[in-house]
């Protein structure tokens, strides 16, 4: 998955590149305060990198894409909203920027944050 084949050459998409696009559509979403780390080492190495797919993981098998995403809402929205919102603006912006079939999107609600009122 995510490798075509031209005249010209070969193009391979890496699981990070989609994790990328998949990280910047979950931040534009409605209610979303910020993206949790999926496990106590990736939260580790990912404040010493600051590696921009945080909280996103992407599996190929073979011609599905599968991705998850660890969230923090923001107190006082609607889970269920936030996180179907999440799920449809991620699944959006991945098939618009590479022009393939994602097949799912699981949305982890990994906590609940009050967002600064300044």
């Amino acid at each position: 998955m995510g490798e075509e084949t031209t005249s010209m050459g070969g193009i391979h998409i890496s699981p990070n590149a989609v994790a990328t696009i998949a990280y910047h559509a979950t931040l534009e979403s409605y209610g979303v305060v910020g993206l949790a780390p999926k496990n106590l080492t990736d939260g580790i190495v990912s404040s010493i990198t600051r590696e921009p797919s945080r909280g996103v993981s992407v599996m190929y098998k073979g011609d599905d894409i599968d991705i998850d995403i660890h969230i923090i809402i923001e107190y006082g929205t609607r889970i269920n909203s936030v996180a179907q919102s999440v799920a449809n603006t991620v699944r959006y912006h991945v098939e618009k920027a590479l022009g393939l079939q994602v097949n799912s999107v699981n949305v982890h609600v990994a906590g609940l944050r009050i967002s600064d009122s300044d």
